[in-house]
C-alpha cells in the first residue's frame, strides 16, 4: 500500500488496485522497534461509528517508507489492544470492558 503525505495528519493511500483514499491519522505507536499507525478514512473522520485501520510502517525494495497490513494475528491483536487502550480507554479488542 503506497502513501502520499499531504500533511502530518492526512495520508493518501493507494490499494493494490490503484484506488486512492484519504485517511486521517488517529495515533501512532512504536512497539518492539516497529512503527504502527491507526488511521480512519477521511470520509468517516467525524463519525462516532468510524472504523479505523491499523498499518505497520515498513520499507519497500528501494528503501522507501511504506504502510502495510498486519498479517500476523497475534501481532495485530497486541497492537489493536494498545490502540484501543490509548485512543478509547479501557476496552479490550473483542469489545469487552476491562475490569
Amino acid at each position: 500500500m503506497a502513501e502520499e503525505f499531504i500533511d502530518e495528519n492526512i495520508y493518501t493511500l493507494t490499494d493494490e488496485d490503484g484506488n486512492e483514499e484519504e485517511f486521517v491519522l488517529l495515533g501512532s505507536a512504536e512497539i518492539e522497534e516497529k512503527i504502527y499507525l491507526a488511521l480512519v478514512p477521511a470520509s468517516q473522520a467525524e463519525s462516532e461509528d468510524a472504523e479505523y485501520v491499523i498499518l505497520r510502517q515498513d520499507k519497500d525494495e528501494d528503501g522507501e517508507d511504506i504502510l502495510v497490513t498486519i498479517d500476523d494475528d497475534d501481532e495485530f491483536d497486541r497492537v489493536a489492544d494498545l490502540f484501543e487502550d490509548e485512543l478509547f480507554g479501557e476496552v479490550d479488542y473483542d469489545g469487552e470492558d476491562k475490569k
